[in-house]
């Protein structure tokens, strides 16, 4: 059975979701657990992970919530100030939940590019340690060489990177971009505490996207970090902005299909399951 790695929730009516304005047509409504079930069920995904869309404490005390309610939640990947003095009481009190797995600090909306090397987080980090937490990167092309010193200095953080790093799908492979996208991602896939998300990539194609256009950025990480380091998740609901789930479940298995049995499950749920130290099914 599959885990989808990488899900979310809002609801408008919450202060929480800044960036979310009508321009986001096919998103700006409500998501909530009795939307995304029915197609869980329908492409055989047991369980998820829920992960945080607002840099807000308040947004992940609101997904554990969700979760307590709903069994297929198994994970919560939650917002923290992690430059803050009160970053690891904040930490401790979250992780007194079994189901809150780790932190993701929004580091692609952050105006330095930087910040991940530079900021004063150490105590954050050393408590997500302790804690046996684990970090979700929301990472560009250009934050990749900063996201490398970090984690050289933390070898022991498990660290994963959504959306195989946003490269710049609708250029192509020819193109400078992914040349400098592939070096980067190579650099991090030395590290074995560093794993990939192989989801969002429907998105930064837009909505002419073919699987054939993903085949080469799939091939790419699955080169880099093997399916053992590899996990996959839907962006549910961005992912509406250029597809619907069973659209990407069908060309998730189209650019698999080469992988053996063992390799394949690894993908769909074996990663997952272990990065995020899952119940058993």
């Amino acid at each position: 059975m599959r885990v989808d790695a990488h899900q979310h929730f809002w609801t408008l009516g919450r202060p929480d979701y800044g960036w979310l304005t009508p321009a986001l047509g096919p998103i700006y409504r409500d998501f909530q657990p009795t939307d995304l079930q029915p197609m869980l069920s329908q492409q055989q995904v047991l369980r998820t992970v829920l992960v945080q869309a607002a840099p807000t404490v308040a947004e992940t005390d609101y997904m554990l919530a969700l979760a307590a309610q709903h069994h297929f939640v198994q994970g919560v990947v939650g917002w923290v100030d992690m430059a803050s003095a009160s970053a690891p009481v904040e930490l401790e009190r979250l992780a007194a939940n079994p189901i809150f797995k780790g932190v993701r600090p929004m580091l692609q909306d952050l105006p330095e590019a930087e910040w991940i090397a530079s900021a004063p987080i150490d105590a954050a980090v050393q408590a997500m340690l302790r804690l046996g937490l684990s970090l979700d990167a929301l990472v560009k092309t250009a934050h990749l060489p900063y996201l490398l010193r970090f984690a050289q200095r933390y070898p022991a953080l498990p660290i994963v990177m959504d959306h195989c790093a946003k490269p710049v799908v609708l250029r192509g492979p020819g193109h400078a971009e992914f040349a400098q996208w592939r070096d980067g991602m190579a650099a991090l896939a030395q590290l074995p505490q560093v794993c990939c998300k192989l989801s969002g990539l429907v998105t930064e194609a837009g909505t002419g996207w073919q699987p054939d256009m993903l085949s080469p950025y799939v091939d790419t990480v699955l080169e880099l970090f093997g399916p053992q380091r590899l996990m996959w998740g839907s962006d549910w609901p961005v992912l509406n902005l250029a597809a619907d789930y069973p659209a990407w479940v069908a060309c998730s298995e189209q650019l698999l299909q080469r992988l053996d049995p063992a390799s394949a499950q690894a993908v769909w749920a074996g990663t997952a399951e272990r990065f995020y130290r899952l119940s058993p099914a």
